[in-house]
């Protein structure tokens, strides 16, 4: 029987990507959208750390006692698929695979995948950036029209992505934007920046990562409202799933993965009163 539902989640082969797959397996027979089978898309950059993920969550007691999993009588099957979201050819060949499989479309993306890598120069700005914004930017744009009516799109980005950290002329032109493009020119506007070592005295955190979300919630936002004006029901938005303790955080958080979970498959899966184009955290719209 094909599937009622489809869900695809990026970044979903440990910490908060490997929570939300569990989470939408364990809290999609309670959502209204439940019609019937639920297939969910862990994608991950290597096969075989996404094989090994998926052999965990076959195991995971939580979902053998909720009896969420199709293999133990449950509504939800989970599939591995290759993806790597700073190759543009490999978000291309996912988006045919789910055009091809899936011609009727499909329901929730969470996109969350994503990159911290140490220290700050060029190189560190450029790669954050490809990852994070462009990745996920491109994921967006290619993924948006296989949704269907009333589907839902989650981008995950992060407190550090603040509007207080910036000089008040980029936090204007960051809020003002009514275009992609726009947010796209304050990205490649911090990357030249950097490369002329002028980043701090142009008002922008010296810090890869902040910034690259910060293109995340600003595009997810200017996405969220041309997809509105296409009446089709699609919600658009992006979260931090708070501080968690993950390989990114280096151990340092306090919330389990479970716990950041909770935000984006809340906005996958739970009545949202047709908010869309905001930012998120604990499970409610924060100013940005």
């Amino acid at each position: 029987m094909p599937p009622s539902r489809v869900a695809v989640v990026t970044g979903a082969n440990k910490g908060i990507g490997l929570a939300i797959v569990r989470q939408l397996a364990l809290q999609y027979p309670k959502s209204t959208f439940n019609n019937g089978p639920f297939l969910i898309y862990l994608t991950a950059r290597k096969k075989e750390r996404g094989e090994s993920a998926l052999a965990t969550l076959h195991q995971d007691e939580q979902l053998k006692a909720a009896k969420a999993l199709a293999r133990d009588g449950g509504l939800s099957e989970i599939q591995y698929h290759a993806l790597d979201i700073s190759q543009t050819h490999s978000i291309r060949v996912f988006a045919d695979f789910l055009k091809d499989h899936h011609p009727q479309g499909i329901d929730f993306v969470i996109n969350n995948a994503g990159i911290a890598m140490s220290g700050f120069d060029t190189t560190v700005v450029k790669e954050t950036l490809q990852c994070n914004y462009y990745g996920t930017l491109e994921a967006t744009q290619d993924f948006l029209p296989l949704l269907r009516p009333g589907g839902r799109l989650v981008n995950v980005s992060s407190m550090a992505g603040h509007l207080t950290k910036y000089a008040p002329a980029l936090r204007a032109r960051f809020l003002a934007a009514a275009t992609v493009g726009e947010i796209t020119a304050l990205m490649e506007g911090f990357k030249a920046a950097v490369a002329a070592g002028t980043e701090k005295e142009q008002g922008w955190p010296s810090a890869a990562y902040a910034v690259s979300k910060a293109g995340v919630t600003g595009m997810t936002g200017v996405v969220a409202r041309e997809e509105r004006a296409r009446g089709r029901g699609v919600l658009v938005n992006s979260c931090c799933p708070g501080y968690v303790k993950t390989d990114m955080t280096r151990g340092g958080g306090h919330k389990t993965v479970d716990e950041g979970a909770q935000t984006p498959v809340m906005l996958a899966l739970e009545d949202l009163g047709g908010r869309t184009g905001e930012f998120w955290q604990h499970e409610k719209v924060m100013e940005w």
